[in-house]
């Protein structure tokens, strides 16, 4: 579902919902159950993966890439050449200039790994399935 009111120029699958206010970009790809919150801002050249959570307020630049099952917090700010690993979570207010790495959870300006969300050992079975 995309809002009526949302600035949507991509394809994006009918398994994602796209609220009111956004801004979306025609080369930005977009995976499947997602949800992308209102007055979000998607540039060309994003790829977002599957089964993501973007709040309200999020700003994702050119060139950034989101793997799946990642949360985004509202008023997120994510640089350009950034990827956010499978799994990861960033917390509200966050501004992303590196990557984080899967199932991370980050906080901050700029941003920086807290903790996991899981023992190592589990991650790396995570990321074989």
């Amino acid at each position: 579902m995309i809002h009526p009111l949302t600035d949507c120029q991509a394809v994006i699958p009918e398994s994602t919902n796209v609220w009111q206010f956004c801004v979306i970009l025609p080369k930005a790809k977009i995976g499947e159950n997602c949800n992308i919150c209102s007055h979000c801002m998607i540039e060309n050249n994003v790829h977002i993966g599957n089964n993501v959570t973007i709040k309200n307020g999020v700003q994702l630049w050119d060139g950034m890439s989101i793997e799946d099952n990642v949360f985004i917090g509202a008023n997120v700010t994510i640089i350009d050449g950034v990827t956010i690993g499978d799994g990861a979570v960033i917390g509200a207010g966050a501004v992303v200039v590196k990557d984080i790495p899967p199932y991370a959870v980050a906080v901050g300006v700029p941003a920086k790994v807290i903790k996991y969300r899981f023992d190592q050992d589990i991650i790396e079975k995570l990321l074989k399935i």
